[in-house]
């Protein structure tokens, strides 16, 4: 897969190419939390929160979030995303909070 998740080639059985939620959903919830610091330092500076205790965020939604929520979706550090992004699930309660959020369906 490549540094970022490409909606356009992506699985059509994929509902986060066109989702997005769990990415806008808090900006408390895309924190660093087992990363150690190598992974840490492939992160770009200007996409790490003002305390580096996680993802930057506008309002709610991680800087690193490009697309629209619901339509199309991708992440722009999608192969050295935190932990906390890569244990989200499609359909799990945090994917069903965030789509609420959002007015989406759950899955």
């Amino acid at each position: 897969m490549s540094d970022s998740l490409d909606c356009t080639s992506a699985a059509t059985d994929n509902p986060c190419v066109t989702c997005g939620a769990c990415c806008a959903y808090s900006e408390n919830w895309p924190r660093f939390s087992t990363e150690d610091d190598a992974a840490l330092e492939l992160i770009p500076e200007q996409l790490v929160n003002a305390r580096g205790s996680g993802m930057a965020c506008e309002n709610d939604r991680c800087a690193a979030l490009t697309g629209r929520i619901g339509v199309a979706t991708s992440c722009a550090i999608y192969a050295i995303r935190p932990d906390v992004c890569r244990t989200c699930m499609p359909g799990d309660p945090e994917c069903t909070m965030a789509r609420r959020k959002h007015g989406l369906p759950a899955l």
